[in-house]
């Protein structure tokens, strides 16, 4: 198909670097980790990248059990201005995502386009906001241009499209029920089952106490603090746990980290949370998402605040609020 004949027409080096979000989750590092085993069948090598930790046990355990081999970004030491890089589960210009020294020549993502001043001109870009999990761009690679998939890449294609379209129940597309149907006759199943059930931590509960101690609604809007330092997939999953409230349609949960103020935002109803989020942070930060999901970051200085992030944070509620009952 002429997605993938593009991709590749486009690099025209024998080596790539494919660079996740920062604190990527399984859904960014199964599609870069299968981008890069199908790009082998074209005779180009590849070295998968991205910025922060990895911090969860399921996720430590994916890649482990899967042999995907990643390198965190700052201990790259051969990339270069002329190096070649794709981007994939990002956008060049967001807050999650960091500029690497090479040239950001292809993107490939599932996440709404936000104006946020950035005018990037990749050689070709696949976005596609339709579709629930970037997993499922790249698992239609291999099914479209009938080139062989082998276990390892069809369980982390798999878990990449369960884990970011919630077991096929947020944000999900044709397309991704497709593919889950067509990866599930391939993947490790044992294996998927089992990481599962070994997704939280005794500490992790912490994070869930801070945040319901600290939950405020407004009307139908909810703002929850998991405390200082909170792991970025954890505060997403928090988010998601907020939502289950009867009260509540719209939640916002956030964590202050050393530089700033990270959060995640979910929406059930009429209000676009990757909208709201990228108004509400514009020019104190940054953000956006999907309708049902979306993150961002807010540095402290640019309030400067550094001393109080209380104040930063009520700012952040008050933009929010105002955001929404606008998009309202």
């Amino acid at each position: 198909m002429s997605e993938f004949n593009d991709i590749i027409n486009n690099i025209h080096g024998k080596h790539v670097f494919i660079q996740t979000h920062n604190f990527p989750d399984p859904d960014a590092i199964a599609s870069a980790f299968g981008l890069s085993v199908l790009l082998e069948h074209y005779n180009i090598s590849s070295s998968i990248c991205y910025k922060g930790k990895i911090e969860r046990f399921s996720t430590n355990g994916f890649i482990r059990n899967l042999g995907i081999e990643l390198t965190e970004l700052d201990t790259v030491e051969n990339m270069s201005e002329a190096d070649e890089i794709i981007l994939v589960d990002s956008q060049k210009g967001n807050s999650n995502i960091v500029n690497a020294a090479g040239e950001e020549i292809i993107c490939i993502d599932h996440h709404p386009t936000f104006d946020n001043g950035c005018r990037v001109n990749y050689r070709y870009s696949d976005i596609r906001p339709e579709i629930g999990a970037c997993s499922t761009i790249i698992a239609k690679y291999y099914f479209e241009n009938n080139i062989e998939m082998n276990t390892r890449v069809a369980t982390a294609l798999l878990y990449g499209i369960k884990t970011d379209t919630v077991g096929l129940s947020r944000g999900v597309s044709q397309d991704d029920v497709d593919m889950y149907q067509a990866l599930f006759r391939m993947c490790d199943m044992s294996l998927i089952h089992s990481l599962e059930h070994c997704s939280l931590k005794f500490e992790d509960l912490k994070a869930y106490a801070n945040a319901i101690n600290s939950i405020k609604i407004y009307d139908n809007v909810s703002f929850a603090n998991t405390g200082r330092n909170c792991p970025e997939a954890l505060i997403a999953s928090i988010s998601d746990f907020m939502l289950d409230l009867v009260e509540v349609d719209f939640t916002v949960v956030y964590s202050v980290k050393e530089d700033g103020i990270k959060l995640s935002t979910r929406s059930i109803g009429h209000v676009d949370a990757g909208a709201v989020t990228n108004e509400a942070l514009a020019g104190i930060g940054g953000g956006g998402g999907h309708a049902e999901m979306a993150g961002g970051f807010v540095p402290f200085e640019a309030c400067k605040s550094e001393n109080n992030p209380e104040l930063l944070i009520e700012l952040i509620e008050e933009r929010f609020l105002e955001a929404i009952g606008a998009a309202n």
